[in-house]
């Protein structure tokens, strides 16, 4: 009798046992699962102060800020940002920080914002429409070719802050950024690239200081979220969500 009821309790523990693990397997299959279809993007950034976020903290750039904004409409979403820019940057510095980096040419997404230290550097107009062009290829082959990946993103006018308002012409400073924001739209517009205009929100900065950053220049946290609310419809869609 006892050794019925022995060999049943042996018996029941072993079921036990063995249906856990089962569990156990389906559960280890299904995190695995959820990880392999957890999409995973690379994003470069390029550009100069604008992109670095000069005065802003890292997470609050525009770059970082879009990173965040497109893994939160992405679900399960992972994305690696890369950022070559600093403070100061003409094209052609640009130009050779990126021979320097050497990124790789694997990106779902890239993004062109250069053009703002060659005008107050007052370099040749002509300097900016070669490298300019030069640089928008770059892009595209570290977007693997692919040009339908690249968001050229057009320059702010800081003739509408207190620093370019001490300037000795701030309405020259707007004149030369039509310029060279007119023509970057207007190659980006005859190669078939989305180019996404900000420049108005950087010209309501004497109107809502809250759009400059501490160092009366540069854009500030809050200009920057509303760079984003541009440009994220644009990137997501390129992202294929």
């Amino acid at each position: 009798m006892i050794s019925k009821l022995w060999h049943k309790l042996l018996s029941f523990a072993l079921c036990f046992i063995l249906l856990n693990c089962e569990s156990k397997k389906e559960n280890l299959t299904s995190v695995s699962n959820q990880t392999v279809n957890m999409p995973h993007f690379n994003f470069l950034a390029l550009g100069d102060s604008y992109t670095i976020g000069e005065s802003v903290c890292d997470t609050c750039r525009w770059p970082a800020q879009l990173k965040s904004a497109l893994e939160n409409n992405i679900e399960n979403s992972e994305i690696d940002l890369s950022i070559i820019a600093q403070t100061g940057w003409t094209t052609t510095n640009l130009i050779n920080a990126i021979n320097d980096a050497s990124p790789s040419s694997d990106n779902d997404l890239v993004t062109l914002l250069i053009g703002v230290n060659n005008q107050y550097q007052q370099k040749p107009f002509s300097l900016y429409e070669n490298e300019f062009v030069a640089l928008l290829n770059t892009a595209i082959a570290k977007a693997s070719g692919n040009k339908t990946k690249v968001i050229v993103v057009s320059i702010p006018d800081y003739a509408f802050t207190p620093f370019g308002q001490a300037m000795a012409n701030p309405s020259q400073i707007t004149t030369d950024l039509i310029a060279y924001n007119a023509f970057a739209e207007n190659y980006c517009a005859e190669n078939g690239i989305d180019f996404v205009n900000i420049t108005d929100i950087t010209q309501e900065g004497l109107n809502d200081p809250n759009l400059v950053a501490t160092d009366d220049l540069h854009p500030s946290n809050q200009a920057y979220a509303l760079f984003v609310e541009r440009i994220l419809p644009v990137a997501q869609s390129k992202l294929g969500y």
